[in-house]
């Protein structure tokens, strides 16, 4: 029997994650030993003596090359890093996508956004038991306390306002109606279900941990008063909420299971073995036959977690003979013995048919854990399914369909991933991705950084030595790159920086992407590293992640930003021999002769930026001549800075393939507008916005928190300007009544403010979700503009600092201070304000400091000077 197909299949097939969870910072205090042990407290110390402890333990240390012992894998893995280490897990395991239940309380975990580095596809579970808790922790806006009714009527609408991904067929059916009024108001949940709508969005299922709070022997009678006792016994507990009650546990259940069947969302379940505070006994599977013999949950989709070990052959039975079970064995692969993992697995495919098994790796902290659950699956299941030929259950051909099945199609078909967002439309889509980065024609890798005057530089080395050598050394770059000006190749007096000494450009390789424009080529950003895994002082992408450590250690908040982009589009005209830049249109504000003209060079950049993972909300005609504009969502800051690099290089480029220059100088004409980069603000904990206000601490829709955090950046305003606008020319674009912002203030929706608190369409009344920045530019080196946003925003939460009053009017100058009017107001700024050295080290900012120095010096002396700059921004 040749089974080398199917050996062949398993070893390559690129696996649908359907069950993982979020992934730590490395400064995390949640110990790596976790990554090996479901256990606590004493029963940890106990650990490294079981024999799947043993076996995963060397499994990583043999994908790191170390020795094997804890101790040596944690030291790699603080010497290489998290990008490193993610890159290496996620290339090993071939992943292609992952669905995260972010539910999962972890120190300094990286949101959902932030695993799209690594991973093509990344889709959310939305954990029910926290999502209610996270509404009965906030206090209603009248003062009242929460009832039955009110807490059902905001849960439904929370759920309302996640972007789901759903095929609606609304609404409930007749035959059901009258059994849902039994247990659940259907009148609420009925004007949700009337006003929904299809959308495309990030979540793929809802999630119940029902068995580790109460088992899962559901009643599906519990009535509204058995709801509301718990409910109150809950609320006399005090905060935080710990949902427990098993009538209010069941309550939310049966809610859930109804919405996520009305909107044709599976439910995940945890099933089997867990942490010790899970009574096994209630997690058997079987208990929930109440549920699956209730007939208006007959249309529900059900997903078993972690094979319900040691109940395997119970969900092997009730997947067998109930339609809406369906059955996922992460976690119990890789986390027992070999033998038990593969006895498990036997189990499951008892009875169980072949489409309802699914792979998950319940990846959870470290990306170890994602790699060990692929590695070991993949072993797992070529033993069982070679067993199953030579038992004659299975055919080769139909092991090896089976193996396609378990591992990625199931999942695809289950949780409709194949049509959603439009970003995966089959699996060999997702295989076609993986292939794409590692396609061998590529000639060349660009290896980008900015420097500190805000300029994109790159060396280029040829694919094969990047990967041979590269990767793991990096190239070498003058210590004086760092320390360049605008106007010259050389490092500006003052700045520390001299021709001696080197820096080492190491690749991030999680921003290593195909060049849209230029197949033949990839581009990848770099750290600035002294060697290996230890950051340079002037490392501007380090600024910016240890601003993001501090914001996440000490107030655990995550920066949001999103860019708007202008820039001008200029075309070649010859006078008289002489070589000029005109704007390629005269055109209006949002004109659509103008977009129209413009829209081959618009189609390419959207394309292009898309095919880089990067969404664009908007792209739009801006008022001065030649002027366009390419809105981005917002993601996690330092994401955000390294879309901005990406997007500015699509954008020059493509211009450049249709003859063009695109420029985004800050101000190109002295009679016309300029161009800026805004940039949109806002502060996250645990995936929910925490700058929006919300019950008795909200104040002009904004939460203390978002006011204290912007009252710190307008206190330090004036200093932060020499690094959003850092150039003599960017102050010729802040001018009264240009919508740039040149007095210091804040307002309600108000365009002349330099800090305006934004309510984006759909939002509730009276609520603010973010605020703009107008003052950043397209000049600003993205990694310290938004660390110097960053540290002043901290500052602020630290003093408690008020935020002054609104004006939601013209400014009156007469009344409020001038911002900065030039350059050299800023650094005299700057130079006054000591915050700034704890967040970007004496050493960077000093060099900043002469480089900001020396173009003040250089513009005076050459007043035609900046038009030059066409070329460099």
């Amino acid at each position: 029997m040749d089974i080398s197909e199917l050996r062949k299949t398993v070893e390559e097939v690129e696996l649908v994650d359907a069950h993982a969870h979020n992934i730590v910072s490395i400064h995390s205090n949640f110990s790596f030993i976790h990554a090996f042990s479901e256990a606590n407290g004493d029963a940890l110390t106990f650990s490294p003596n079981s024999l799947s402890f043993k076996r995963n333990l060397r499994d990583v240390a043999e994908l790191y090359g170390s020795e094997i012992s804890l101790q040596a894998v944690e030291e790699y893995r603080r010497a290489s890093g998290m990008q490193s280490i993610c890159s290496s897990c996620f290339k090993a395991a071939r992943i292609t996508t992952i669905l995260i239940d972010d539910g999962l309380q972890l120190d300094k975990k990286h949101d959902i956004e932030w695993h799209k580095s690594f991973i093509p596809f990344v889709g959310r579970i939305l954990r029910i038991e926290r999502l209610a808790e996270e509404i009965l922790d906030e206090d209603l806006r009248d003062g009242s306390s929460w009832t039955v009714d009110s807490f059902t009527k905001a849960f439904v609408s929370k759920l309302k306002s996640y972007p789901l991904y759903v095929i609606l067929s609304i609404s409930l059916h007749t035959h059901a109606r009258n059994a849902v009024l039994a247990v659940l108001d259907y009148n609420i949940l009925a004007v949700f279900l009337s006003n929904a709508v299809t959308v495309a969005g990030e979540i793929f299922g809802l999630k119940s941990i029902a068995a580790y709070r109460s088992g899962l022997e559901i009643n599906t009678n519990v009535t509204k008063r058995d709801a509301e006792e718990g409910l109150r016994q809950e609320l006399i507990a005090g905060k935080p909420v710990r949902i427990a009650n098993k009538n209010l546990i069941d309550y939310i259940f049966l809610l859930s299971l109804e919405v996520a069947q009305s909107y044709d969302l599976p439910m995940q379940i945890h099933t089997g073995f867990g942490d010790k505070d899970l009574d096994m006994r209630l997690s058997n599977p079987l208990h929930l036959r109440a549920v699956l013999e209730e007939k208006r949950y007959s249309k529900s989709r059900i997903v078993l977690l972690h094979a319900s070990y040691p109940f395997s052959r119970e969900a092997s039975y009730l997947a067998s003979v109930y339609s809406q079970v369906y059955l996922d064995f992460g976690l119990a692969i890789p986390k027992l013995s070999l033998h038990g993992m593969i006895s498990s697995m036997k189990e499951l495919l008892e009875l169980a048919p072949i489409n309802k098994v699914m792979f998950s790796s319940d990846g959870y902290a470290f990306p170890e854990t994602f790699y060990l659950g692929a590695k070991k699956s993949r072993e797992v299941v070529f033993s069982v399914l070679r067993d199953a030929c030579i038992d004659g259950d299975l055919s080769v051909p139909e092991a090896v369909e089976a193996a396609k099945d378990i591992f990625a199609r199931n999942a695809i078909h289950f949780y409709k991933i194949s049509s959603a967002n439009g970003v995966i439309n089959s699996h060999s889509n997702l295989s076609q991705k993986l292939n794409d980065d590692l396609d061998i024609d590529v000639s060349l890798v660009r290896l980008m950084w900015v420097d500190g005057s805000g300029q994109h530089r790159c060396r280029g080395v040829p694919k094969k030595r990047f990967n041979d050598v590269v990767v793991k050394n990096g190239v070498g770059l003058a210590f004086a790159a760092m320390g360049f000006s605008s106007h010259m190749d050389g490092p500006a007096d003052g700045s520390g920086l001299t021709a001696v000494g080197e820096t080492r450009l190491m690749p991030d390789l999680s921003t290593l992407r195909r060049i849209p424009w230029n197949e033949k080529d990839e581009m990848v950003l770099v750290d600035m590293c002294v060697k290996p895994g230890e950051a340079w002082e002037y490392c501007p992408r380090d600024a910016l992640r240890r601003a993001s450590k501090i914001l996440k250690d000490e107030f655990d908040l995550e920066m949001m930003a999103g860019f708007e982009n202008e820039f001008i589009l200029l075309k070649r005209l010859t006078r008289e021999g002489k070589e000029e830049w005109i704007p390629f249109d005269s055109t209006p504000y949002c004109s659509t002769s103008g977009f129209d003209a413009a829209s081959p060079v618009l189609h390419e950049i959207v394309n292009a930026l898309h095919s880089l993972g990067i969404s664009v909300e908007q792209i739009h005609g801006e008022a001065a001549q030649g002027q366009l504009e390419v809105v981005l969502k917002y993601t996690i800051c330092t994401k955000a800075a390294d879309n901005l690099i990406f997007t500015r290089e699509v954008v020059r480029a493509i211009a450049r393939k249709h003859g063009l220059l695109a420029t985004f100088i800050p101000k190109y004409a002295s009679d016309d507008l300029g161009s800026g980069s805004h940039v949109h603000l806002s502060l996250w904990r645990n995936g929910q916005n925490v700058y929006m206000g919300s019950g008795g601490s909200s104040k002009h829709g904004i939460s203390t928190l978002g006011r204290e955090f912007m009252a710190g950046i307008l206190q330090h305003l004036p200093s932060i300007l020499a690094f959003i606008a850092p150039l003599p020319n960017s102050y010729d674009r802040l001018q009264p009544n240009t919508w740039s912002g040149a007095y210091l203030f804040w307002g309600n929706e108000n365009k002349e403010a330099p800090l305006r608190a934004s309510s984006p369409p759909g939002t509730l009344d009276g609520v603010t979700t973010n605020f703009e920045m107008k003052s950043f530019d397209g000049s600003a080196n993205p990694y310290l503009g938004l660390a110097a946003i960053l540290a002043a925003g901290i500052d602020g939460l630290r003093r408690h600092l008020p935020l002054p009053e609104p004006v939601d009017a013209n400014p009156n100058p007469e009344i409020l201070q001038r911002l900065p009017a030039s350059l050299s107001e800023s650094l005299d700024a700057l130079h006054k304000d000591e915050f700034l050295k704890e967040f970007i080290n004496e050493k960077l900012l000093t060099c900043i400091k002469a480089i900001r120095k020396a173009e003040i010096e250089h513009y005076t002396k050459h007043k035609d000077a900046y038009k030059q700059l066409i070329h460099r921004y």
